[in-house]
């Protein structure tokens, strides 16, 4: 199942994708091997996870199936040493990087009048420090090449609430939502910062829910269809970002507007066309 030629725009290039054992970086994952990149993938579950589907092996051995190279890196995004090894690993095994994809998030709902200390803690080592570092690392490549991709996944849930009134929802997701407003106002500032080096930042998040494994366990039951997107659409935005040229950057992109000011072609996982 090699990419035809006319699907190969990744082709010589080195990603990095992190939380891509399910959800959105997995498939992003088998979007950028079927279009020819070679891949660092990046989460905590190897073989299996204790309640979700989806692992490193699983995603390696579909990516594989499209004639790339795709290697597991087991990390703990909230452990310094562990996440240290991500941007070595992938240098030692391809020798460069020229697309991150800072997807991996944690996700802890709750009222901030309870909120535990650590959880705090744990959100922004994931959401925030965490792209910081990756983004640091890989740097001087991309720099030295003059040229490099870096693509934050962000969320609605940095924006303001409206109101009062504010009605149902987003009340639990504070922490969260200010984590992601972070990475939002520092993937602008790193765009700035290298701007004229040929390396663009992005950030990118869903217009409506993406329903991967994680945010089913975690809203499922309260999340409508008319709240839904496809997890094409997001991929095929995040994806877009990951090539895109060199004065497109230090935007917060939305996914379906993106698509649609771009008149792009969404496609399925394995790169045929889907809709438009």
């Amino acid at each position: 199942m090699a990419a035809s030629a006319a699907e190969t725009r990744f082709a010589g290039r080195v990603a990095i994708v992190t939380g891509a054992s399910r959800g959105i970086g997995a498939a992003l994952a088998q979007r950028l091997a079927a279009e020819g990149a070679d891949l660092l993938l990046v989460a905590r579950t190897l073989d299996h996870h204790d309640h979700l589907r989806g692992s490193l092996h699983e995603t390696a051995e579909i990516c594989r199936a499209f004639g790339v190279r795709a290697e597991p890196c087991v990390a703990d995004l909230t452990d310094p040493e562990s996440r240290s090894r991500i941007v070595p690993a992938a240098l030692d095994a391809f020798g460069r990087v020229d697309v991150l994809v800072n997807n991996a998030a944690a996700a802890m709902y709750g009222a901030l009048t309870t909120y535990p200390a650590k959880r705090v803690r744990v959100s922004m080592e994931v959401n925030v420090v965490t792209p910081i570092e990756l983004a640091q690392q890989v740097l001087p490549g991309m720099i030295e090449r003059g040229e490099g991709w870096i693509v934050n996944v962000s969320s609605a849930t940095a924006h303001h609430l409206a109101g009062p009134p504010y009605g149902p929802g987003g009340q639990t997701m504070g922490v969260y939502g200010a984590s992601k407003a972070a990475l939002n106002r520092i993937t602008n500032a790193l765009a700035a910062e290298l701007h004229g080096t040929g390396v663009r930042v992005n950030s990118v998040q869903p217009r409506a829910a993406v329903m991967s494994e994680g945010a089913q366990a975690l809203v499922g039951d309260r999340v409508t269809a008319d709240q839904i997107e496809p997890m094409e659409a997001m991929v095929e935005a995040t994806l877009a970002l990951c090539d895109c040229a060199a004065d497109d950057t230090g935007a917060i992109h939305v996914s379906l507007d993106l698509i649609a000011s771009r008149n792009m072609t969404v496609r399925a996982l394995d790169g045929s066309p889907l809709l438009t």
